[in-house]
Parts: C-alpha cells; structure tokens; sequence
C-alpha cells in the first residue's frame, strides 16, 4: 500500500509536469504493449516516450523502498496521473526490463516523429474582418435609421438618413439663380424684340424707296445739265441726296443686322460664365442634399449601428459599421522554415471546430517581417522562433459563413 500511494503521487507530478508540455507534443499518444510469453502477463502500457520515462523512474524509486514481499501488479488509478499504466512480474529480470523499455522508447520516438511529420502543414490562425464604416461628410440630427445590426443588405439600399431642412432651401436658391442667369443669357442671344426689329425693317424699305426715287431724279437732271438746261447747282443737289439716300439704306441694314444678333460677344460670354457659375452652386447643393442619405455601398453585414435616432452625428462620423464577404480573410502564422513553401495564389484549407466541412482561401498576402523575434538574428536557435503572417482570402459564398475572431486551422495543399 505505501508503493501504490507513492506511484499515485510520481503520477500526479508527472501530470503537473506533462501539462507543461505544448500541446501540439500531447496530441500524439503512443500505446505499446509487451506480453509475456511465458505466462501472458502484460508487463507495460504507456502513453507517450515522455510518460515511458517517468515511470522508468517512478519503478527505480520504487525498487528502492521496496519491502521484502513483491508487490502484485498495480496500476495508476483513473484521474491520479498520466494514462500511463505499469504491470510488473516478479518473474522479470531486472535487465530484460531494461531492454524492454529501450525499445519502447525507440519505437516512441519514431511513431512521435512521423505523426509530427503530418501535421507539419497545419497552422493555427483566426479569421479577420476589414470592415467598411459608412459616415456622412455633413453633420446633423439622424432622422431615420434604416438598419438594425444583424442585418444583410444589399448595394443600394438605404442605411441611415440626416435632417436637412438648409440643404433643401439651398437647392432651391440655386435653382433660382441658375433659372436668372439663363434667362439673361437668353435675352442676350435673342437681341431685340420682334416689334423692334419689325420697325427697323420699314424704316429700311423706305429709306431703300428714297433711295431709288432720288436715283432716278439724280439721272433726270444729270442729262438736263448736259444740254444747259439746268444750273449745275441744281444737279450737285439730286447727286447729294441720292448719296444720302444710299447712306441711309447702309446704316439701317447694319441696325437691322445688329438687333438680330443680340449682345456682344463679349457680354454673352460674360453671361455663359455667369450660368456655368450657377449650375456648379446647384451641383454642390444638390451634392450637400444627396449626401445626408447614404446607402450602402456593397452587398454587406451590419456589424453595429453607433447612433440612434435623434441623436446628432457630426461630420465625418460612421453611424453604420459594415462587413462585405469580400473582406473577411483569414489570418495565420507560419515558422521560417515552411515560408519557402507558400506563396501568392496558393490554395489553403480552413476548417474550425463544428464546420461543416473544410473551406478554400487563396494566398494573396505573404508578410516581408518577422514578428515575436528581435530585429537581429545571431543565432539558428533564435532563426527557428521566427514566424510570418500570411493572409488569404475566401470566396464571397464562402465568407458568408465565418465571423472575425473565429479561430481556425490551415492546411497547405
């Protein structure tokens, strides 16, 4: 009973030391079993190379303190130790146990580094969201919030709505202003009114009947002066007025002509600046107006919403917290020495605890910088602490079906 209480006791250190040990070396277990051909006692029954050697030395101490009478064969009780069980027989020699347990720790090993082997193209990550933060670029009251969080919207649809009451009259004055400036323009390429221009043309066709009439007096008397029947005086007068009259058939054309183009070249052009300045003013309202709604941008979940309604946002602050499928990736780590074995466009295996079944990514980010290590590398024990971080990406289907934070394991192809 003394050995049996100071095995359970080896055994619970042994359980405090083997917790130590890193997880990924408790995962593989090892069962070996010697039987005894001479009377078919099983002898040994351990769990790992590591617990083979503990309870080597738990049997040394115990040979030690052991009484003159041999001790039946005992075994760790359920729960006090390591799943480790030692079967002893008295029939044994001390050196036959010795060889025994050399080659089971042989064979450990080998067993140990082939499962390594296999997972050595597992790495644990977790999955990261990019997430989109919609915010208006104008400040004020939040009249309407569309969404709730939880939510799956779609590109275009109405997230959150501002008060703007301002940006509405500021709509209409431009507006107005633009309707004033194209008017004053129209005036100008128009010229004269109709009546106007109506009364310039007889103004002409009589000015063109003096013209002819005093034509032909000039003819009249010109051939009379040639016979001495008139004064030359008389003449020089018919030839003045047909002149004046020819005169005022040219200057009333031109009037004619000027009232049907309109302003100057140079006032009109004034006045296409003055619209083109208008239609900015109202582009720039109507874009105030616009952007107190906003919408989403892609197809998307709403991870949080950050104000309520009634509240005021200010300018520039995201009320509605997003997360599009094409942004969640997932996020691991790998030692130097499986870094020449990944590279952009390489297809990775994520799967997680209750998945349905294992999902794709591809490499699209591959980190230049070590991380947890120092700057400097002096050494090949400090060059095997090094991991990098690579990121790959899941389809949008895909993506659907994982949340950030969620951790995972990758598994190169």
């Amino acid at each position: 009973m003394k050995t049996n209480r100071s095995l359970s006791t080896e055994g619970q250190t042994l359980t405090e030391r083997e917790s130590k040990v890193p997880r990924q070396f408790q995962s593989y277990g090892l069962s070996l079993y010697f039987m005894n051909l001479s009377n078919g006692r099983q002898i040994l029954d351990c769990a790992s190379p590591l617990a083979l050697f503990a309870q080597w030395r738990v049997r040394k101490r115990q040979r030690a303190a052991a009484v003159h009478d041999a001790p039946a064969p005992t075994r760790i009780p359920s729960g006090s130790g390591p799943p480790c069980a030692i079967w002893e027989s008295s029939k044994l020699p001390v050196g036959l146990r010795s060889c025994l347990f050399l080659a089971a720790l042989v064979l450990g090993a080998v067993l140990f580094a082939g499962c390594s082997a296999n997972s050595s193209n597992e790495f644990q990550g977790y999955i990261e969201g990019e997430y989109v933060y919609v915010a208006s670029p104008l400040g004020g009251g939040l009249t309407n919030l569309a969404v709730a969080r939880g939510d799956e919207v779609k590109t275009g649809q109405l997230l959150f709505e501002l008060e703007r009451g301002s940006e509405a009259a500021a709509v209409q004055q431009a507006e107005k202003n633009l309707a004033q400036a194209q008017a004053q323009l129209d005036d100008l390429n128009k010229g004269k009114r109709p009546t106007e221009i109506a009364s310039l043309e007889a103004q002409l066709e009589r000015a063109r009947a003096n013209l002819k009439l005093a034509a032909a007096d000039f003819g009249r008397r010109e051939k009379l002066g040639g016979e001495d029947v008139i004064s030359r005086e008389e003449l020089d007068q018919a030839r003045a007025q047909r002149d004046a009259d020819e005169a005022q058939v040219d200057q009333l054309t031109a009037d004619l002509e000027t009232a049907r183009l309109g302003g100057r070249e140079d006032v009109v052009r004034a006045a296409q600046d003055a619209v083109a300045s208008q239609k900015a003013a109202l582009d720039k309202a109507r874009w105030s107006f616009d952007q107190k709604e906003q919408f989403a941008p892609t197809n998307a979940f709403v991870q949080d919403t950050l104000y309520r309604t009634a509240e005021w946002v200010a300018a520039g602050n995201p009320v509605v917290e997003l997360l599009p499928p094409a942004n969640i990736k997932v996020r691991f780590f790998v030692p130097e020495t499986a870094l020449p074995r990944i590279h952009t466009g390489q297809t990775v295996s994520v799967s997680f605890d209750g998945g349905p079944h294992a999902y794709s990514a591809t490499v699209n980010y591959i980190s230049t910088q070590a991380e947890f290590t120092p700057p400097v590398i002096y050494s090949r024990e400090n060059r095997a602490k090094l991991v990098y971080m690579i990121e790959a990406k899941f389809s949008p289907a895909d993506a659907m079906n994982l949340r950030p934070g969620q951790p995972v394991v990758v598994e190169l192809k």
